[in-house]
């Protein structure tokens, strides 16, 4: 909130609980600011803290981040936090979501602080680190702390902007109340220390007047017990600019700070420099703040602006002002008023120096009149120098203007000294920038002699640039000009100047840069004149430019360059212009192509072969490359059948390669019809090309479309060579079979071959019938197919049948081997000899033994394989298949079979098994068995029904899969198996390992009474298993789960058995007595006695146990259940059996529950005996309260002890045993409880007492309510004070109060809670809705004496309701609601209106259209105030409207005064309104000034008005106005209806009209007037023709008086005539003198021959012929073998 006429703005911005802060957590430990931008909050909600950051200019939308620790800093400018928990510190960057850098301090840090972007200050015990953010640096120890720290809080730490200078500071609290301070200075340089002592400072950087360079300030403040002193140091001096400059050192500053008399204990807490104003900030602890000038100490201003403590500042850099924080949350931010500080400074403080100093170094406003009246003595006094400084520091830079200028160019120089013109522009240099006027006075004194310092200061931008600045440097120095005029912005002297220096390439960029466009066009054509490679190049850059398009035509560009015959200097232009090859250059591209190939083919030819162009117009372009030699570009062009066979009749002519190519791009239609117009022309000759074509563009043309093609030519050798490059890819099994077919006509059985062994896709049936048929020399290819194919029967039977053998040997010898078993079933069949076939297969080595055993064993054929198979396994063979054979062979012979199969490890236990299946089982048994071969042995078994001998496999396999399959319940076999398990199998074993797999068997699978039999067989007959405890303990359980009425027998008779597992299952399963019986057995008592209790439930039968066992265990599990059994005597009485104190808490549980607290009293104590705790005692003393026994429980309680009184004594109090509470209470010292339990016992007195010593909030509202309720105001006030200056507990108190009409006392508490010391803005606030409610004569006093600590928006609320007008005025105004303010005097003016407070508001209303309400209110109720009034509203209102509001009023008179004033604004409604008043008062001077002044008005209708007026000075300015709108008829006729000649005659010479003129003349010949026709022809002599005036003399007779008029006329005719016959002689001699030339010209330089003439063309221009002198482009130059300009488009 500003505040009106003081040199400062205050505001609050944000108040943090509205965004969610907890107000406990606004305090110096859990809040940091350490810039302008971020407010960070360490904030406890509920269980849970967070660390909430506050964005100052976006506060709505707080980010609160659930992290904790101690304490949490923001980066001063971006979004990283820095935490610290204990003595770990971490860095976060929060955008990022990623941790920096992190750090274990082994000290306790004290403090921390941001001392940069990049820095953190950290602050232990000992000393104070540096820990930069940058890369993985520890924190660095800067200095240790002085002694005279150790004993003080640290509140801050800064260092300078150069960081050479550091200040730590901290605080003490002094005995005699007072807050002492200290700090220590460190240089970084020097690295020294300097204690002093203060409790605040800062540093700030400065440039003094006359100094090189920024000094370095050092400012602190100190409050002793003797004085307050502010110290202003240069601690970092700088040096002098120069040795002639006004330099100053810089001498310490020490004031006086000022404490008020209330602020006795006041001391300085922060202090913050502004950089953007250099004023010092000073804030102390009870909220005021101090403003000092920074350069002379000096105190601008000091005031309150907070009621609480302000712990934390930093600097707002866009007012230049601070923000602070204080204890309840306020953001505030206070800066200078830049509008009101200077007037504060004159007209308060009256320091006029100050002023100037202020104004001079901030450029505030205000203080023009101080530098115009210091200026203005100075120079009077001829202290020049000084009056050019004060004319270098004015704010804004006011004064220099070039009547200042003027007046120091005005001083007469004095011989021997400098002018003081010169004296002024040093000054000014010195300070900084010339203006455009200074920079032209000081160019004038030196461009002459020394142009060198011109360029020293333009160099240094010393001097602003302007046109007239350079056109006095040009005649000097052009280069010079140049850079002056491209400063200053003069685009057409800059490009006039490039072109003066031939800077072409520099216009284009140039203007460009400044939006100017020359004509580009001129130049190129002069350029082409003077350089045609300049020419060129300039072309060139234009066309590159982004714009060229809006700069030059380029068409027309390349006419200049053709009609200069520069083809090729136009072919590169286009070359560039084309570069980017676009649609829109289409005609560009086909000219540069016409010219080259018409002037230069291979030119053409490269532009072809780079392909630069694609949209120029082919079918211009195809028949010039037809004419010109270039037969595959003409092809390429063309789009026509007809010419595409014409160009292809030159095939000698084009590269194979192209013509390939070019097929590509043809239809399939077309192409065909070309390769078959190619083959009918020479089908030798171009078959080749043909086939190549076809190969490359298959995918084009079809394939069945070509081998027709070639087939219909019978062109075997076509197809074979076409089909050679797609067999390899086809799918097409009938293209192959036709490749394999041509290849056989042609013998080139390889490639056959190759087909055959490679191809997946032809025919094979077919093929090998082809094969068989044709009988081919090379049976090879045959082979192939049919052993890849599976045809090898079909083979061997065609070799056999045709007497090749011999070929049969070679295919399984050579060819496949593994073939080997078809070729012998085959010769097999067609009965071929035995020996043969012995013989072929002995011959090879390697073959599938297997399937040749299966092939000769279909046929029955076996032994003829036994000597072969018994070689083998003579040769060490270990094949499978060889041993499978002879297995067989020895099976079927019978011959010792099963002693083979038991000593053979070759064999295939599986295949051999299979084959004795049917033949015999027990040998498949035994050959199932040699290769476990579970399945198979069980299936063979069941089958044969060999149970015994799959029982023992079974017990000795030990395969808990097999078992499985075996024991599930589909087997049929099961019971017969599970019978030979029990009594054969597993009687017979020895092994433990096969009974433990057998009996997890059983139970896998479920199978609990045949496990039982089992078991029973193992465990209780006499077998060397009996005594196993899992077997025992498996057998009992089985028993349980399975057949319960066997399990007490088996407890009995067994006694090496798990007995607390057991029984633990036993109780699972509801066998309790089995399992008490097992427990009693193995005399486990406890658990005995746990299963009488919780499982059988049977407390007597559990007493008996007890006492025959005798345990004190047993005694105290009785205990507990007779406890749960509601029978707490017996239960305590078993509990001292058990000597047990370990459950006094279930005791005392059960003893409130029945409310016998005699006997718990007694338990207690025997318990006390055992555990000292205080749960125990404290219930001892609640059972002595209970039993009513207080003295007893005030002397246990007044001896040690543990008990929890406080929680006794709540409990006692809840059942409102008073006595007994304040008893306890008392003991205490909990004064808060024993004042709520005097108020219950009505000890108000008392209960006040306790209260004061409680000092609670809570405490003091509770006896507050009670004393009210109790008609005890005096001690309800003094509790009502301590509560009020709680804000939040404010509302309560007067809610109270005004429920039970008790308002007079409200009011009384309410105006003593003003005084205390901690009273606030809510008290002020709410005692004036009380006055406003009830004591309405107080409210305005109390308004005006506390408006700053006002909540102004609720009490504008009340008075509102309240209809307190003359107040809610005054509330509006200090709000700075000025709108409202305003509307309240406008509509209750006899309450609130004063004319003067009025007017101070109306000028700051926002709403425009309370002024004109203001207006109407004003005419209605004080219509003589109305015009002072308007007066104040000129600035703002709507002139027109208030013009227009008065009009309708009637009422114009009265605000003549003040359009009067407002006139000078130009403003159509205002000058007719003034017109309308003269018209009215007669005023037609003050009306020709008006018009002459003003011309927004209509002037027709004005003047249409005016001619009509009685009086003859009103109608001639009507003619005046008809003059100046060009109306010049009527106003003529106006002026001689008036008789005013004169006025016509001027007004027909300004009309510049000879009808208007003549018609005037005409009219005074008619009239008579000779004096005024003479005078007509003298005034409109331009527009009189001398025939008309002679002639209308000599009809009048005014010969005479026309004379002086012919004879001027005839000698102006008389030098025309003259001048021309002159100028006519001077041409005929100039063409005489260019004939001479011409001829001249003519015999030196004979005229060229035609063939050097450029010929015109279809299109355009045509270049000159290849023999007359052009070479092509250089871009298009070969490499030196002719060829064309390979690389050159690029």
């Amino acid at each position: 909130m500003a505040t009106e006429n003081l040199p400062i703005r205050f505001q609050e911005l944000l108040q943090l609980q509205s965004v969610g802060i907890n107000p406990s957590s606004v305090s110096f430990s859990n809040l940091s600011m350490e810039s302008e931008k971020f407010i960070c909050v360490r904030d406890q909600a509920g269980p849970q803290t967070a660390v909430v950051i506050v964005d100052v200019q976006n506060p709505r939308q707080p980010l609160r981040l659930p992290m904790t620790g101690d304490s949490a800093l923001m980066n001063p400018q971006s979004k990283v936090i820095a935490l610290r928990a204990g003595n770990h510190l971490q860095i976060f960057n929060i955008e990022m979501k990623s941790k920096m850098k992190s750090y274990a301090m082994t000290v306790p840090v004290a403090f921390w602080k941001w001392i940069s972007v990049n820095t953190l200050a950290i602050v232990t015990a000992d000393a104070v680190y540096h820990w930069s953010m940058e890369g993985n640096s520890e924190p660095v120890k800067l200095f240790e702390r002085h002694a005279t720290l150790e004993q003080t809080q640290i509140i801050n730490y800064k260092v300078d902007p150069t960081e050479k200078w550091c200040i730590l500071i901290g605080i003490a609290a002094q005995g005699d109340g007072r807050v002492s301070g200290q700090m220590q200075l460190y240089s970084v340089e020097k690295k020294v220390s300097q204690p002093l002592e203060g409790h605040a400072a800062a540093f700030s950087s400065m440039q003094l007047e006359g100094a090189a360079r920024a000094s370095t300030f050092f400012s602190f403040a100190l409050k002793s017990a003797n004085a307050s002193k502010l110290h202003v140091i240069e601690v970092d001096a700088a040096p002098a600019a120069s040795a002639d400059s006004s330099y100053q050192p810089f001498t310490k500053k020490t004031v006086d700070i000022y404490f008020p008399p209330e602020a006795a204990n006041d001391f300085p807490v922060a202090m913050q420099i502004s950089p953007k104003h250099h004023i010092i900030y000073l804030v102390t602890k009870f909220g005021y703040v101090h403003l000092y000038d920074l350069q002379t100490a000096a105190l601008i201003y000091m005031n309150r602006i907070s009621a609480e403590t302000i712990f934390v500042t930093a600097i707002h850099e866009a007012t230049g002002g601070i923000l602070g924080v204080n204890r309840k949350g306020q953001v505030l931010l206070v800066s200078v008023d830049e509008n009101t500080i200077i007037p504060y400074v004159t007209k308060t403080l009256g320091n006029y120096d100050l002023a100037i100093q202020l104004a001079s170094r901030c450029a505030f406003p205000g203080a023009d009149s101080l530098f115009t009246d210091q200026f203005s003595r100075l120079f009077s006094q001829m202290k020049y120098q000084e009056a050019a400084k004060v004319v270098a520091d004015s704010p804004g830079g006011f004064l220099r203007t070039p009547q200042t200028v003027a007046r120091f160019q005005s001083v007469p120089p004095v011989p021997g000294q400098a002018s003081a013109l010169l004296l002024y522009l040093r000054v000014l240099l010195e300070k900084g920038r010339l203006n455009v006027y200074e920079s032209l006075a000081l160019a004038r004194l030196v461009v002459s002699g020394r142009k060198d310092l011109l360029e020293k200061w333009l160099k240094e931008d010393k001097l602003e640039c302007s046109e007239e600045l350079g056109d006095m440097v040009r005649e000097v120095d052009p280069t010079l000009a140049l850079s002056i005029y491209l400063r200053a912005n003069v685009p057409n002297k800059v490009i006039s100047c490039f072109a003066d220096t031939g800077a072409y390439d520099k216009i284009v960029i140039y203007a460009k840069k400044v939006g100017y466009t020359p004509d580009y066009h001129y130049l190129i054509q002069n350029l082409v004149m003077q350089n045609p490679a300049g020419a060129l190049n300039f072309a060139q850059l234009l066309v590159a430019s982004e714009d060229a398009a809006s700069m030059i035509d380029v068409s027309s560009v390349v006419d200049i360059f053709i009609q200069r015959g520069m083809v090729q200097e136009a072919t590169s232009l286009l070359l560039d212009v084309c570069s980017g090859d676009r649609e829109e250059h289409g005609e560009l591209e086909t000219r540069a192509l016409e010219i080259n190939l018409m002037a230069a083919p291979q030119v053409a030819e490269a532009m072809f072969a780079k392909g630069v162009f694609s949209h120029y117009d082919r079918a211009r372009v195809a028949p010039l490359c037809e004419k010109a030699g270039l037969m595959q570009r003409a092809l390429e062009h063309y789009s026509e059948l007809p010419d595409i066979k014409r160009c292809l009749a030159n095939t000698s002519m084009m590269s194979p390669d192209f013509v390939v190519g070019f097929f590509a791009t043809m239809v399939p239609e077309w192409g065909l019809e070309c390769m078959r117009e190619l083959l009918s022309n020479n089908l030798r000759g171009n078959l080749a090309l043909v086939v190549q074509v076809a190969t490359t563009h298959t995918e084009h043309y079809s394939v069945a479309s070509i081998v027709e093609l070639f087939e219909s030519y019978r062109s075997n050798e076509g197809v074979f060579y076409y089909l050679a490059s797609i067999v390899n890819t086809t799918e097409d099994g009938d293209l192959v079979f036709k490749y394999i077919e041509s290849g056989s006509k042609m013998g080139q059985f390889e490639e056959v071959k190759r087909v055959c062994r490679e191809s997946n896709v032809f025919d094979a049936e077919k093929v090998k019938a082809y094969l068989m048929e044709a009988k081919l020399s090379d049976q090879l290819p045959l082979i192939i197919v049919c052993d890849r194919f599976d045809f090898v029967s079909d083979l061997t039977r065609y070799l056999h049948s045709n007497n090749l053998s011999k070929l049969i040997e070679v295919y399984v010898q050579k060819v496949n081997p593994m073939r080997l078993p078809q070729v012998v079933g085959a010769l097999l069949d067609v009965d071929c000899s035995e020996e043969f076939i012995r013989n072929l297969i002995i011959s090879v080595r390697m073959c599938p033994v297997e399937q040749l055993v299966e092939e000769v064993e279909k046929r029955s054929r076996l032994k003829m394989l036994l000597p072969w198979l018994e070689a083998r396994v003579q040769e060490g063979s270990q094949e499978a298949g060889v041993h499978n054979a002879l297995a067989k062979i020895h099976v079927d012979a019978n011959n010792n079979a099963e002693n083979f199969l038991l000593n053979n490890a070759f064999y295939d236990s599986l295949s051999v098994g299979k084959y004795c299946e049917t033949r015999d089982p027990h040998l498949a048994f035994v050959a199932y068995k040699r290769g476990q071969c579970d399945l198979e042995l069980v299936e063979v078994t069941n089958k044969n029904q060999l149970f015994k001998s799959q029982a023992r496999y079974l017990v000795e396999r030990q395969n808990a899969e097999l078992w499985a399959h075996v024991l599930v319940e589909t087997n049929e076999y099961r019971r017969q198996v599970i019978d030979q398990v029990v009594s054969t199998a597993l009687p017979e074993s020895h092994n433990p390992d096969e009974v433990s797999s057998t009996v997890k068997a059983f139970m896998n699978a479920t199978l609990p009474h045949e496990l039982i039999e089992l078991l029973e067989k193992i465990v209780l007959e006499n077998s060397e298993f009996s005594g196993n405890k899992n077997l025992q303990n498996l057998l009992i359980l089985t028993a349980i789960r399975a057949d319960k009425s066997r399990v007490m027998d088996y407890v009995n008779r067994l006694d090496n058995y798990d007995a607390s597992d057991i029984a633990a299952i036993a109780v699972s399963q509801d066998l309790f007595e089995e399992a008490f019986t097992i427990l009693r057995k193995f005399k486990h008592h406890v658990a005995a006695v746990e299963v009488l209790l919780d499982q059988m439930d049977d407390l007597e039968r559990a007493k008996e146990y007890a006492e025959r066992v005798g345990e004190k265990d047993v005694w105290s599990k009785l205990a507990r259940a007779q406890l749960d059994h509601n029978e707490p005597q017996a239960a305590i009485a078993s509990y001292i059996q058990a000597d047990d104190a370990s459950h006094y808490h279930a005791v005392v549980s059960v003893v409130h529950s029945v409310g016998c607290y005699g006997d718990v009293v007694k338990y207690l104590q025997m318990a006390r005996k055992k555990v000292k705790e205080s749960f125990m005692d404290t219930e001892l003393v609640y059972a002595l309260a209970k039993d009513d026994q207080l003295a007893a429980m005030e002397e246990f309680i007044s001896a040690p002890t543990s008990a929890n009184i406080a929680n006794v004594g709540d409990r006692v109090y809840e059942e409102s045993m008073f006595e007994a509470a304040k008893i306890l209470f008392n003991n205490i010292s909990s004064w808060g409880r024993l004042a709520s339990t005097l108020v219950q016992l009505q000890q108000y007195q008392a209960a006040v007492d306790a209260a004061r010593k409680a000092n609670s909030v809570k405490t003091y509202k509770e006896i507050n309510v009670a004393c009210v309720n109790a008609k005890e105001f005096r001690l309800a006030q003094i509790c009502g004070l301590n509560i009020i200056v709680q804000a939040d507990e404010l509302e309560f108190i007067i809610k109270h109060y005004e429920g039970l009409g008790y308002t007079s006392e409200l009011i009384a508490l309410m105006e003593s809670g003003l005084g205390l010391e901690r009273a606030h803005m809510g008290i002020f606030t709410e005692l004036g809705i009380l006055y406003s409610k009830y004591r309405e004569e107080k409210l305005m006093e109390h308004v005006k004496l506390f408006h700053a600590r006002l909540n102004i928006s609720r009490l504008i609320r009340q008075c509102e309701q309240a209809h307190q007008w003359s107040a809610l005025c005054y509330l509006y105004v200090q709000y700075n609601e000025h709108d409202n303010a305003a509307l309240v005097m406008i509509n209750h003016p006899t309450e609130a209106w004063d004319h003067i407070n009025f007017k101070d508001v109306i000028v700051k209303v926002s709403n425009i259209d309370i002024f004109y309400k203001a207006i109407s209110a004003y005419l209605e109720y004080q219509p003589s105030l109305l015009c002072d009034l308007l007066i104040v509203l000129t600035p703002r209102v709507d002139h027109t409207r208030v013009v227009s509001v008065m009009r309708k009023a009637q009422q114009l008179p009265l605000v003549k005064s003040y359009l009067a004033a407002v006139q000078q604004h130009n403003i159509s409604a205002v000058n007719e309104a003034m017109h309308d008043l003269m018209i009215e008062e007669e005023d037609y001077k003050g009306l020709r000034t008006s018009i002459d002044s003003f011309d927004a008005y209509d002037n027709i209708a004005l003047a249409h008005t005016l001619e009509k007026h009685e009086l003859l000075e009103f109608r001639r300015i009507a003619a005046y106005l008809y003059k100046k709108n060009g109306r010049w008829a009527q106003s003529v006729a106006l002026s001689k209806q008036d008789h005013l000649y004169k006025d016509a005659m001027t007004t027909a010479a300004d009309s510049k009209d000879r009808e208007v003129a003549e018609t005037l003349l005409k009219f005074f010949v008619e009239n008579k007037s000779k004096e005024c026709f003479a005078a007509c022809l003298f005034t409109c002599y331009d527009l009189l023709k001398p025939d008309v005036v002679m002639e209308m003399a000599w009809r009048a007779g005014y010969t005479d008086m026309a004379m002086p008029y012919m004879i001027q006329v005839m000698r102006e005719y008389t030098g025309k005539v003259d001048a021309l016959e002159a100028e006519r002689s001077k041409a005929v001699e100039a063409a005489k003198a260019a004939e001479e030339e011409q001829r001249t010209m003519e015999n030196q330089y004979p005229v060229q021959p035609a063939s050097f003439i450029p010929m015109p063309m279809t299109a355009s221009y045509a270049a000159p012929d290849m023999n007359s002198g052009y070479y092509p482009h250089p871009s298009m130059m070969g490499n030196g073998n002719n060829m064309p300009y390979p690389g050159s488009f690029q």
